[in-house]
């Protein structure tokens, strides 16, 4: 009964927590900030969705995913290549106007499945999570963990930014910019841009409330049990592989949906925008807010950038040290982050709660007291 009804008020925690999420996403934000701030914030909540990935395959799998980059910057590239070919369309063009300035007549093989807005949608969402799913095969069923890991993430991010550096069909250097409409909206209507403020908040809340199933599930037991102890996980017959590749994939689904979210609302995207940079960029955001909570990577990413727009107006050259700096002081003396140092505190003042004596025991314990005094009253 004590476990059912724990289950319970987390539940109810949990609903509450979401409605205040909600009320400040859908009611304050859009009432307080102005557009240009808002548009900054639907940016950033982008950003957290790709933190929430990297919280679960970090903070509850123990896999240093420095290459998210990858599969947000997948994501992003088919959805602005849809986007160019449906402003090309919209004028009669044969292509998108930078395959014109660059003397490209003929629309690529590879451009025209995502012409088709449903083609578009699928290939966002699998085309991250395939591409994860083969990786993760790869990599976890040999045994690879730890640092190797890491690099050979962060070198698959900085393979993918130098190929589409050369790819003068998929714009180059320079990437894909100057988008008109968004599956047939005016995107340089404001009412529009609300609108993907609305998309991104509603999407965040989603990829969160899955998180959180994720996390309470008996798959989340079984991925904290191979982070912690992946020896004997594999002893009681789990295959420790299987369990990472899943929860991979999930982190690779979260960023190319994210990816895909943040081209109409900042307007372009670039190979600098997906390469090593960004993806340690992702892992700072998740590292300052707790990876090992479900608020925490969210806050993180939403602060650090934040605080990024704020202080690089103020010092356009410190924002890198200050940034890196923070990173050194949370990783070095604050390990669990901002968000456990909340969970710290309350498990210390449920221990302190706990050890707290009876009130008999006090009362006999209390020199002031005799223990005569405690069966003067008689027994009725």
């Amino acid at each position: 009964m004590t476990g059912l009804s724990s289950i319970l008020r987390g539940g109810r925690g949990a609903a509450i927590g979401f409605a205040l999420g909600a009320v400040l996403l859908f009611g304050i934000a859009p009432a307080v900030l102005s557009d240009f701030r808002l548009n900054l914030l639907a940016k950033l909540l982008c950003f957290a969705i790709v933190a929430v990935g990297i919280g679960l395959a970090w903070g509850r799998g123990g896999m240093l995913t420095l290459g998210q980059g990858v599969f947000f910057g997948i994501g992003a590239y088919i959805m602005a290549m849809h986007m160019k070919i449906a402003d090309a369309e919209f004028v009669d063009a044969d292509v998108p106007d930078f395959m014109q300035t660059a003397g490209i007549r003929e629309l690529p093989s590879y451009w025209q499945p995502f012409a088709s807005p449903f083609v578009a949608i699928v290939a966002i969402a699998v085309l991250p999570a395939l591409t994860a799913l083969l990786l993760g095969y790869g990599v976890f069923k040999r045994r690879v963990k730890g640092a190797y890991f890491a690099i050979l993430s962060q070198a698959l991010a900085a393979a993918l930014a130098i190929l589409l550096v050369g790819q003068r069909s998929i714009g180059g250097s320079n990437g894909l910019n100057g988008f008109q409409t968004f599956f047939g909206l005016n995107l340089y209507d404001p009412v529009n841009k609300k609108m993907l403020f609305f998309v991104a908040a509603a999407t965040l809340l989603v990829v969160l409330a899955v998180t959180r199933q994720v996390m309470h599930s008996r798959y989340g037991e079984l991925l904290v049990a191979v982070r912690d102890q992946e020896e004997r996980v594999r002893f009681l017959g789990y295959d420790p592989a299987n369990i990472k590749i899943v929860a991979y994939t999930i982190a690779a689904f979260f960023a190319g949906i994210a990816g895909a979210l943040v081209v109409p609302i900042v307007g372009f995207i670039t190979p600098a925008d997906i390469g090593i940079a960004p993806s340690i960029a992702f892992l700072i955001g998740v590292a300052i807010g707790g990876r090992t909570t479900l608020l925490g990577p969210v806050l993180g990413a939403i602060g650090v950038g934040w605080a990024q727009s704020a202080l690089s107006e103020e010092f356009p050259s410190g924002w890198t040290y200050i940034q890196g700096g923070l990173f050194i002081v949370v990783v070095g003396f604050f390990p669990a982050g901002i968000a456990g140092l909340a969970a710290i505190r309350l498990r210390r003042k449920r221990k302190l709660d706990s050890d707290d004596p009876p009130p008999v025991a006090a009362s006999v314990a209390d020199p002031d007291v005799e223990p005569l005094d405690l069966v003067k009253e008689p027994v009725r």
